[in-house]
């Protein structure tokens, strides 16, 4: 007998999901549809889903319901399985590390994996500086972590946020997001001391970076008072509002602004960062070096992570044991994440991203030629969106054309290809594919969403 555990090294088989589009029954099909009265009978009405059909597998970039169609799946979970569906790696992480343990709780006795996960985020986070992180579960959860850590590092109250964010369904973060329904509707008082500012929007608004940033620092000396403010968070790229791009220059203002004034500029990366962009962190695209970084979604390959990230001494402000959480840091979680980095670096998927960009804003590019709803393509990498409008007004009023984008979306899913509607008036398709996505699946995708289009 042997006090010693050898860790097992598991070999999983690749799920059999051939990379192709096929749809074999009505959409829904008859097991997904009585998946759905079951569903109705227990499950909370106030939980949606784009479409019911019920997936039984998954790979790469396709996901297969219980009738047996396949779907090419341009939201990856909104963002979450950014390296493909069941990827070896992280599937043979996660078996190993739940063979080893499954958990302890970090801050009861702590684990290698957790530090691992902290070390690569110091390493691929912006920025040259001493970095440390605490780790936890959801997106909104490291939202709340930010605004904490940012206010205990100040002793300020006030938190800003831009016109069109969205930043989670917790008390706190329904109050940060822009559009109150369905997020907010019904679920008040909110959280007090958070302010709406203007942000930036090159499609409609027509700023330069600095344009805009200077009519956000208006407002934040004006209506909130630099005194009173412990941060300012922003999505580079927004995810929710629509894959708003800034202005050149944007954020770097805005940044020298918060600096110079004592306050911690966020960058909610939960959407847009771990390699969706082409970049580890979308931040990057703009020169913008933020004081912290919140990273969620694809960072554990579709296991549960979250992390709060940025420069030392904000971090350390918070007293012993006012980070952390049952689950935060959870070992298998830790373990994908891992894995995930890993295949980041092994895979070169950041050129990935870049190809997928190059792919998409082609295809979209000749479709914006030839149908004129199309007024805006936006995004970098595998982070794209289209707004679209109604005819004859993209290059004047710019009227918003949701109508459009429900029964695009509702084609293509009929026709096998998974689309995420966004934007603040639900007028953007968003395209989110995993970065194992095929230019080949992509061009398919493009030539249904051609049909749906040429069908309205």
């Amino acid at each position: 007998m042997t006090d010693t555990l050898t860790p097992s090294t598991p070999t999983p088989t690749a799920p059999s999901v051939t990379q192709e589009r096929r749809i074999v029954t009505a959409v829904p099909g008859p097991r997904s549809v009585e998946l759905q009265k079951r569903r109705l009978a227990t499950v909370s009405g106030g939980v949606g889903s784009a479409l019911p059909v019920y997936i039984v597998k998954a790979h790469g970039a396709i996901v297969v319901d219980v009738d047996g169609n396949q779907f090419i799946d341009l939201g990856a979970g909104i963002g979450v399985t950014t390296i493909g569906h069941t990827e070896a790696s992280v599937v043979a992480a996660a078996v190993g590390q739940a063979e080893d343990f499954i958990h302890t709780l970090f801050t009861v006795t702590p684990y290698e994996e957790y530090v691992r996960v902290c070390e690569l985020l110091a390493e691929h986070t912006p920025g040259d500086f001493a970095k440390k992180s605490v780790l936890i579960n959801s997106g909104a959860e490291a939202v709340e972590n930010g605004v904490k850590i940012a206010r205990k590092f100040t002793g300020r109250r006030a938190v800003a946020v831009l016109d069109h964010a969205y930043h989670g369904r917790t008390v706190l973060t329904m109050a940060m997001n822009y559009k109150a329904m369905p997020y907010a509707t019904g679920y008040g008082p909110l959280a007090s001391d958070v302010y709406h500012v203007p942000s930036s929007y090159p499609y409609h608004d027509g700023l330069s970076g600095a344009d805009a940033a200077a009519r956000t620092i208006a407002y934040l000396d004006k209506v909130i008072g630099a005194s009173d403010m412990a941060c300012l968070v922003v999505e580079p790229i927004q995810g929710e509002g629509g894959f708003m791009v800034a202005a050149e220059g944007y954020f770097t203002a805005l940044q020298d602004w918060c600096t110079a004034n004592g306050v911690v500029m966020i960058a909610d990366e939960i959407q847009s960062g771990m390699a969706r962009t082409g970049a580890y962190y979308a931040s990057e695209h703009f020169g913008w070096v933020p004081d912290l970084v919140l990273t969620a979604k694809g960072i554990a390959g579709g296991f549960p992570l979250a992390a709060v990230t940025g420069r030392a001494e904000i971090m350390d402000a918070s007293q012993t044991g006012g980070l952390g959480g049952t689950f935060g840091g959870n070992p298998v979680s830790c373990a994908a994440a891992i894995a995930v980095f890993e295949a980041i670096e092994a895979n070169n998927l950041l050129a990935e991203g870049q190809r997928i960009e190059k792919t998409l804003r082609a295809g979209l590019g000749k479709l914006q030629d030839k149908y004129d709803i199309i007024g805006d393509i936006r995004g970098r990498g595998a982070m794209i969106a289209i707004e679209l409008v109604q005819p004859g007004t993209g290059a004047t009023t710019k009227v918003a054309n949701a109508a459009a984008v429900n029964s695009i979306a509702a084609y293509a899913a009929q026709h096998g290809v998974l689309l995420l509607t966004a934007g603040t008036y639900g007028n953007v398709l968003r395209f989110l594919p995993s970065l194992a996505v095929t230019d080949v699946l992509l061009l398919d995708a493009l030539s249904i969403i051609d049909d749906a289009i040429a069908a309205l």
